[in-house]
């Protein structure tokens, strides 16, 4: 598998709920945050791994790369805080670096914004 990704960041909540966010995305009796931040061409994940409370693999979230995946490495970082990693794969080749970019971008801005927000910072 090529890496397309990888980034790191802390978010404001303790690991089970994060977990809980990416195995459960847009949960009724949560502030959804997934579905509702998609564009056209993306779709909501498919869960295809869940270890509770420590990682989570979704399958592609555009149907045009079927084969990608997105792990989803959760940690606590202090007492109530989660250092959440997201990797994205991919079987084939690497994409043009212009959409190397784009998917980057989707993806962090999914979690790192969209997931961050879902937990009122």
């Amino acid at each position: 598998m090529e890496e397309i990704g990888s980034r790191a960041q802390v978010l404001p909540a303790p690991p089970r709920v994060v977990w809980r966010s990416l195995a459960v995305p847009d949960e009724p009796g949560t502030r959804p945050w997934l579905a509702p931040g998609l564009r056209e061409d993306e779709v909501v994940p498919q869960v295809l791994e869940a270890d509770e409370p420590h990682r989570v693999v979704w399958s592609t979230l555009w149907p045009h790369r079927p084969d990608d995946r997105i792990e989803l490495a959760v940690e606590a970082s202090g007492a109530y805080d989660t250092r959440l990693r997201f990797t994205h794969l991919t079987p084939g080749p690497l994409p043009p670096p212009a959409t190397v970019g784009h998917l980057r971008r989707r993806v962090n801005h999914l979690l790192f914004a969209d997931l961050r927000f879902s937990y009122g910072q």
